[in-house]
């Protein structure tokens, strides 16, 4: 996941987002709370194409902002695809298994964030039915993160 986020174009390094990169590298540490699961896509070979941060409960989220203070949300983050898998529809994939994991839980929304260096994951989100929520931003530093929402209650 580090060198997936340390390569994306403008975004910041680790120097800039110490903390930040430290969760990337560290990344295992939060499936030690309950109800939160680091989702991998692999080839039938185990080679590893992408993965992802589930929660179910939002208090574990680990984000700036309001988000973990959602009530009946789940969310995901940190979604990564080796630079060999884009285009396969690996982020899709895992953002689907998110969504159908936050129905099952029975939560009403799905709750994720993202930046302005993150473009074709911002336009799968919208694709898949997110919609911006501007009161889910939050600044990581100098960095703008922006908040979106699914809406599951239908």
């Amino acid at each position: 996941m580090v060198n997936v986020y340390s390569n994306l174009k403008g975004f910041p390094k680790p120097d800039e987002q110490p903390s930040y990169y430290d969760s990337l590298a560290n990344i295992g540490s939060f499936t030690k709370n309950p109800n939160t699961e680091l989702l991998v896509a692999v080839t039938t070979e185990e080679r590893l194409l992408g993965a992802v941060l589930y929660f179910d409960d939002m208090q574990y989220y680990g984000s700036g902002g309001t988000a973990p203070t959602e009530k009946n949300a789940s969310g995901f983050r940190l979604l990564a695809v080796a630079p060999y898998a884009r285009g396969l529809g690996v982020g899709k994939a895992l953002s689907k298994i998110c969504i159908e994991k936050a129905k099952s839980f029975g939560n009403q929304q799905l709750i994720i964030h993202t930046t302005d260096y993150m473009k074709i994951a911002w336009k799968m989100y919208e694709k898949l039915g997110f919609e911006r929520s501007k009161d889910l931003d939050f600044n990581q530093g100098e960095l703008k993160v922006y908040g979106f929402r699914l809406n599951l209650a239908y």
